[in-house]
């Protein structure tokens, strides 16, 4: 060997050999996977949840936006606030519910038996001999907020529960033309 003609040299002492194309290769690609991952999940998952908090802000802007009744059951929470316990196997179950700064209001309608409308009472301190027959507690102004006419055949009967506030006070009617399933129109006032 001429020692005027350089060779290959060898690497110095302690440092790496030159990496190979593959091995590039596969840490560009792992490289790539790990920013999708840390930066393209989170990103996904921000857009979803911004999808469903759009949709979910739409449906709450619909329903509150309404007037007239929401065909299904006011929450546990609603009816323990105004002190309306529907009766267990009712149907027909509507409510609507109202607030501003002065008063609160939820109005609820629903098809019972005549056990569930004893008991509805009863949580009241009220029973059947207090409805006074022909007798209209809802005012026009509420009955108008909700579309209630009350024009069938009857007997109708009507209830005035007054409570101390901040307790909510009841106005209650009651269709009596099917004997054994009356249906009861309740307006549930707060004054908080």
């Amino acid at each position: 060997m001429n020692p005027s003609v350089p060779g290959p040299s060898a690497p110095p002492e302690g440092s790496k050999p030159p990496e190979g194309r593959g091995h590039m290769l596969r840490r560009r690609w792992l490289t790539a996977t790990i920013i999708v991952l840390l930066i393209g999940i989170p990103a996904g998952y921000l857009a979803i949840s911004a999808g469903q908090s759009r949709a979910s802000g739409r449906d709450k802007e619909e329903r509150w936006s309404a007037t007239g009744l929401t065909s299904e059951w006011p929450s546990r929470v609603q009816r323990r606030i105004y002190e309306v316990p529907i009766p267990a196997y009712s149907r027909r179950v509507a409510y609507y519910e109202t607030n501003n700064w002065r008063t609160s209001r939820m109005y609820v309608q629903f098809l019972t038996s005549n056990k569930g409308l004893h008991k509805f009472l009863k949580s009241m301190d009220s029973d059947v001999t207090d409805l006074k027959k022909d007798r209209m507690p809802i005012n026009k102004r509420d009955r108008d907020v909700v579309g209630w006419t009350f024009k069938g055949e009857g007997p109708f009967y009507g209830l005035q529960h007054d409570q101390p506030d901040p307790r909510p006070s009841h106005d209650v009617y009651v269709d009596r033309s099917n004997p054994h399933h009356p249906m009861v129109y309740v307006v549930s006032t707060a004054h908080p």
